[in-house]
């Protein structure tokens, strides 16, 4: 690959996460206004904006952003980046699961929190049965 290509790919892949964070803020502000929230719009957006910049701040001058946004990491970017996801996973799951149980204390169905936990319950059985066959 030429310098020049790798430079593009390089560049995309450092673009991408604050672009991704810039789309989901704008999808939910659309949504919200849609839905007569214009307010939780703009803060769900506002915070997303912030994140986006953060991490194009953090792009110029941290090897290890650079690092994790990388075409190939290397094996100590990779690691970082796996357990960032697995830490990402744990409060997301713990944080449904505290949202379930207050629904549920309030006499409420717990919906939609209950398929939050129970798809979160499923994909950790598969994805030790899938990495136990796998590594």
């Amino acid at each position: 690959m030429s310098m020049r290509a790798q430079q593009m790919t390089s560049n995309t892949a450092r673009w991408s996460v604050p672009g991704f964070f810039l789309a989901v803020g704008l999808g939910c502000l659309v949504a919200a206004t849609f839905g007569g929230r214009l307010a939780i719009g703009l803060v769900t957006f506002g915070i997303l904006a912030a994140c986006s910049l953060a991490l194009v701040l953090l792009g110029r001058r941290s090897e290890t952003y650079q690092g994790l946004t990388e075409k190939v990491p290397d094996e100590r970017f990779a690691r970082i980046g796996g357990r960032a996801w697995a830490g990402t996973g744990v409060v997301l799951t713990v944080g449904n699961l505290c949202a379930f149980i207050g629904e549920l204390a309030s006499g409420r169905s717990g919906d939609p929190y209950f398929w939050f936990v129970a798809t979160a319950a499923i994909a950790y059985i598969a994805f030790v049965a899938f990495w136990s066959r796998n590594t």
